[in-house]
């Protein structure tokens, strides 16, 4: 077992660990350590703790002290030369005519660097800019590309459910998200009512992710054939996840009787729960088989759902990669 610190350098960043040494740092407590960036100010998460050596990547780097008022008031200052390098990023790329937009700034804590983080459709040729921006703020500079969810990350915001956004107050990664999660919870696949502010599936559709999924596996499909405990048989017309009910249509003749039971009390053969890590390739097919299957009962023609399938595979796939270049 080894003693680690957590240490996060921005808001909803990922956490680092540290070796504490000797000190006695708590959760809030300010710390300087040393990073392949360089000194960096960071805030200590969660305080002291014990874990198995196997969950550190060596080397393990030391903290160097624990924050003075000196560092703290530095570190203000850092935020308020950010706002200028933003100001002047600007006007830099306003005058090179570049299609990009600029995001935020970030000092390392010594100022032996600069990193400018923006978003932009395509690759942008920077290298006149860079050598602007370094010889006027006489350091090294990064620019680095990000992706529409890493700009929401960094600008915030107010999501539908008029909560702060998850990426910006608590999410250090992003985790994936695939239509099929928004299918398991039964929700509408209306593209603009499960993207989030960034224009991508909503992270929160994998919170509940595990649960619908067994909770689902524990119930019939709709269409499904299932045996009461009195010996008749129905056809399942609807499902309640959440309660764990089952509506199911009875037929005898000409007369049809719906009934509501708990899925205690039918007898069917159980759904198999879906594998987690499956192929790309399966999960291609599967959607084609669903687009035939939609096309043989509505025709040729693309329905209005398979346009926002469609629309909503196409923001799975779509997510920038970072791209970055220094002086």
């Amino acid at each position: 077992m080894v003693n680690i610190i957590g240490v996060r350098f921005r808001n909803a960043g990922k956490v680092y660990y540290f070796d504490p040494k000797s000190y006695e740092i708590h959760s809030g407590d300010h710390v300087i350590v040393e990073t392949a960036r360089g000194i960096e100010y960071g805030t200590a998460i969660g305080g002291v703790r014990e874990v198995e050596d196997d969950k550190v990547v060596p080397p393990l780097k030391e903290v160097i002290r624990m924050a003075t008022e000196e560092d703290d008031a530095h570190a203000l200052r850092n935020r308020e030369k950010e706002r200028e390098a933003m100001r002047i990023c600007r006007e830099k790329i306003q005058k090179h005519g570049l299609e990009m937009k600029l995001i935020d700034a970030e000092y390392t804590f010594d100022n032996n660097k600069i990193l400018f983080y923006f978003t932009a459709d395509g690759r942008i040729d920077f290298r006149e800019l860079v050598k602007d921006l370094a010889a006027i703020f006489r350091t090294r500079i990064e620019l680095r590309q990000v992706g529409v969810r890493d700009e929401t990350k960094l600008l915030g915001g107010i999501g539908i459910c008029g909560r702060v956004l998850c990426c910006h107050s608590y999410l250090s990664d992003f985790a994936p998200v695939s239509i099929r999660m928004a299918k398991e919870q039964n929700l509408s696949l209306n593209p603009t009512k499960i993207s989030g502010v960034c224009g991508r599936l909503m992270c929160c559709l994998k919170n509940e992710e595990e649960t619908y999924e067994y909770l689902n596996s524990r119930l019939p499909g709709q269409g499904d054939t299932v045996t009461t405990a009195d010996g008749r048989t129905g056809v399942v017309q609807n499902v309640n996840v959440l309660r764990q009910r089952v509506k199911v249509l009875f037929e005898e003749g000409e007369d049809k009787e719906l009934e509501e039971f708990d899925v205690a009390d039918l007898t069917f053969r159980p759904r198999r729960r879906k594998e987690k890590n499956g192929k790309g390739k399966d999960r291609d097919k599967e959607k084609d088989r669903d687009r035939e299957s939609r096309r043989s009962r509505f025709g040729s023609a693309e329905t209005q759902e398979e346009k926002e399938l469609r629309e909503l595979e196409a923001l799975e796939r779509k997510e920038g990669k970072p791209k970055r270049n220094n002086d």
